[in-house]
């Protein structure tokens, strides 16, 4: 006794109807019949914020062929929501595989079941590798900030290179140096610093034999010393001493 394939679609038309109440929708009935089914993720449904992820969702679309269960029936994938770029093909060689299994046996219950599992897999397996790469990310900053609390052991010979390009980048060695070469002395500078500067012509006279009557002295150059003023307060004369005035007379 052959097959009614047409009535047998019908029964499982009407089965899956009951089953997804609501939620199926038939396309067509004529010359076979065409209905989708949607799947989706737990979280797809779940209230989150706008900038959350929403899970995965996707419409099935079954069309029966004329020996439709002893055949394959056509299935397409439609309004897939947060798939990634493989994931229709993937799906639908999972399903081609499930088709394979269920040959000769009404098999969109199955399928419907089957493809439901696979989104279920794939958004575990996709919220695991955004929770390690938020894990990885976190672990980055806090391994950034501890080597900057960490630094870099410090010994004499990287504390003089540090120092020695610090200042060479700052330019604080040119300017150093530019320091030390406007610190020549000056010739009173010299004056005031050479000791020996303070013994007078006569000492050297004397030393040299000569008596200091011999010492001329040109009276011209005193002959208007009057006019000089000059600040009879002697403790500002640091080589006056007290009585000397009385010896000379």
């Amino acid at each position: 006794m052959s097959r009614n394939y047409k009535e047998d679609q019908s029964n499982e038309v009407e089965a899956l109807d009951s089953i997804y109440c609501g939620e199926m929708e038939v396309l067509q009935t004529e010359p076979f019949h065409k209905f989708q089914i949607p799947i989706a993720t737990e979280e797809y449904y779940a209230e989150t914020n706008e900038d959350s992820e929403q899970g995965l969702a996707c419409k099935l679309v079954f069309t029966y062929t004329e020996t439709y269960p002893d055949s394959a029936p056509l299935v397409e994938i439609e309004d897939a929501e947060n798939f990634e770029d493989n994931f229709e093909g993937q799906l639908l060689e999972h399903l081609r595989q499930t088709i394979d299994e269920n040959i000769g046996m009404e098999m969109i219950f199955s399928l419907v079941s089957s493809a439901q599992e696979w989104l279920n897999v794939q958004w575990d397996e996709h919220k695991k590798r955004q929770e390690d790469e938020r894990a990885r990310k976190v672990q980055e900053v806090e391994e950034a900030e501890r080597k900057k609390f960490e630094g870099t052991r410090v010994t004499v010979e990287t504390f003089m290179k540090w120092k020695l390009d610090f200042e060479e980048s700052t330019g604080i060695a040119a300017k150093r140096e530019k320091n030390n070469d406007s610190k020549k002395l000056t010739g009173r500078e010299l004056f005031m610093c050479d000791n020996t500067l303070n013994d007078s012509d006569i000492k050297f006279l004397l030393e040299a034999g000569d008596s200091i009557e011999n010492v001329k002295i040109d009276e011209a150059l005193f002959q208007d010393i009057g006019e000089l003023d000059l600040d009879d307060d002697d403790d500002d004369d640091e080589d006056w001493v007290p009585g000397a005035e009385d010896d000379d007379d």
